[in-house]
């Protein structure tokens, strides 16, 4: 075996470990190993349409600000100010549209992955995995939602659990637990069973 396919190995066989008692970071780490479960073990493409839509709205407010920054390095403050209010107008409308793509078209979806048809006779199924955790709240839900080609309906279902299911006493999380959750609701959005 080449030492690229051993490097590959240790990889999948590192343990995440977490501060049990810091929410985002387990909940994080959750996210993470649910996207690894759809991308590597059943080899679905990611999907980073929804990550590049938040990117460029990102880049446009820097890019915007970095120009109100060298507008008033170039000309100082009297002789800058109309540009400096455009600017921080502007500025403010990015981070409000930015806002309004998480909160209603992202709606907490961290991963995408396409899952496409290996004869290229049906159409590419999208699957998206959404979750949430409240703020000391030790319940981790996750959505799974496949929808078939550009006009099928969407299928979905969802667990909660407690993040003691899938972590050890040392905050390790326990991979091996948490795939056959999220195997379990893949087979049930294609098998057309509901559940919640």
């Amino acid at each position: 075996m080449s030492s690229k396919g051993k490097d590959k190995d240790e990889k999948l066989d590192e343990k995440t470990q977490v501060n049990k008692w810091d929410g985002s970071a387990v909940k994080n780490a959750l996210d993470d190993a649910v996207r690894d479960v759809l991308v590597k073990k059943l080899n679905y493409m990611e999907n980073f349409r929804l990550v590049d839509g938040r990117l460029w709205i990102c880049s446009i407010a820097v890019g915007i600000a970095m120009l109100a920054l060298l507008w008033d390095f170039l000309y100082p403050f009297p002789v800058s100010r109309p540009i400096l209010l455009l600017c921080v107008s502007v500025y403010f409308v990015m981070m409000g549209i930015l806002t309004l793509y998480t909160s209603y078209l992202e709606k907490g979806i961290f991963a995408v992955a396409v899952q496409q048809d290996p004869a290229g006779i049906d159409p590419e199924v999208m699957w998206e995995a959404s979750s949430s955790m409240k703020r000391f709240d030790d319940i981790y839900s996750l959505t799974l939602v496949s929808k078939k080609g550009k006009n099928g309906s969407p299928k979905s279902a969802t667990f909660e659990k407690s993040v003691a299911n899938f972590f050890d006493t040392e905050g390790n999380l326990l991979q091996d637990l948490l795939e056959p959750e999220v195997l379990r609701l893949h087979s049930n959005i294609q098998s057309g069973k509901k559940e919640k």
